[in-house]
């Protein structure tokens, strides 16, 4: 799998500084901080408070931005990006299908997501509507380190691309469960490239277990991670070795020519 560090080259005279900022300040907006002002915008976006205060009135004049003033909050027109995406990009239209399928012999919540920085994106999902994990939606971004498709896809970064995404990160932890040192983080992912899946029990929410394993496309890259969440206990715990884990290979098999 390719580092989701490395970029494409750009030349300095082709390279739109005012054009990153933006992106930047818009991209400082999480699940965490829903509503920025213009000093907290400069502190997650590095830049000025006078440079993030004129990002975020451009963007809130663009009708990316909503603002009573003083605060600044996503509004629905950012969904036009993400929309554009599902809508048009090759994977979530090949991956859809089968999670359907999947979703619907086995009656549980399934997911697919790729690595974006130090979050998974769910980019295709299909299951029962009750409610399991706390952020698991089409779009969501959740943290690679406490998510079971996360921890598949840091296990197949290449050595030097995950010490560089390692590289002074601060693991948060969610729950008692979540690997929050690099030195277990690593040997969790060890045994993760090992048995070529994780099984990920409660390191993201409490009560919420999780099995993951890799989708490679036909030349062996990790392209993306497939998983079903479910509740935690014994029976379950059994239920996910016995019959999901073997239901989640096949699958995955099944899709490598496609990817």
């Amino acid at each position: 799998m390719k580092s989701p560090i490395a970029t494409p080259p750009i030349a300095r005279p082709d390279f739109i500084e005012g054009m990153a900022r933006g992106m930047a300040v818009l991209e400082s907006f999480s699940t965490e901080r829903q509503r920025l002002n213009a000093t907290l915008a400069a502190q997650r976006a590095g830049i000025t408070r006078a440079a993030a205060r004129r990002h975020l009135l451009t963007l809130a004049h663009l009708g990316y931005l909503e603002t009573d003033g003083s605060h600044f909050w996503l509004s629905p027109k950012v969904l036009r990006l993400s929309g554009s995406y599902l809508a048009s990009a090759r994977l979530p239209r090949v991956l859809q299908p089968t999670l359907n399928r999947l979703s619907m012999e086995l009656g549980e919540s399934f997911s697919a997501t790729v690595l974006d920085g130090d979050e998974v994106v769910i980019v295709a999902r299909a299951g029962p509507t009750r409610v399991l994990a706390y952020g698991v939606h089409l779009g969501a971004r959740l943290p690679a380190h406490a998510t079971s498709t996360g921890l598949v896809l840091l296990a197949a970064l290449p050595k030097e691309a995950l010490a560089a995404w390692l590289d002074g990160r601060r693991l948060a932890r969610l729950t008692p469960n979540t690997p929050t040192l690099p030195q277990a983080l690593r040997k969790t992912l060890a045994r993760v490239r090992a048995d070529d899946f994780c099984e990920a029990d409660q390191t993201h929410e409490l009560g919420v277990h999780a099995l993951a394993v890799p989708l490679r496309n036909f030349k062996g890259d990790t392209v993306a991670a497939l998983n079903v969440v479910v509740g935690s206990s014994q029976a379950v715990a059994q239920r996910l070795r016995q019959e999901l884990l073997p239901a989640l290979h096949d699958a995955a098999q099944e899709l490598r020519p496609l990817l």
